[in-house]
C-alpha cells in the first residue's frame, strides 16, 4: 500500500459521494467505490483534467448508464484534479 492511500482514498470517495450523480450517497457511501482505483491510478499517473473527464464520462454512460449531459463531469474533474493537487503534495505521492 503506497503512503496516504487511506486518506486519499477517503477523500475522494468523499468528492465522489459530494458529486452523487446518482443521487444515493446519503444511503449508500460506498457506491462510487468502483472509481476510486482506477481515478487514483490515473492522478498518480499524472492525469490531466481532460483525462478524468473522459474517464468519468464513460463511466457515467457504461458502468451507471446515466447521460452525462447535465452532470457536469468536466466540473467535477476539474475539482478531483485540484483535489489531487494538494493532497498528492501533502501525502507525499507523486503528482506530476
Amino acid at each position: 500500500m503506497r503512503p496516504g492511500t487511506d486518506a486519499a482514498e477517503n477523500g475522494l470517495r468523499h468528492l465522489l459521494n459530494e458529486w452523487d450523480p446518482i443521487g444515493i450517497a446519503d444511503d449508500v457511501q460506498d457506491e462510487y467505490d468502483c472509481m476510486l482505483a482506477p481515478l487514483l491510478q490515473r492522478l498518480r499517473g499524472g492525469a490531466g483534467q481532460a483525462e478524468i473527464d473522459e474517464f468519468l464520462r464513460q463511466e457515467l454512460e457504461d458502468h451507471f448508464g446515466l447521460d452525462p449531459l447535465g452532470l457536469r463531469p468536466e466540473a467535477m474533474a476539474g475539482r478531483v484534479v485540484d483535489w489531487w493537487a494538494t493532497v498528492g503534495r501533502a501525502d507525499g505521492i507523486s503528482c506530476v
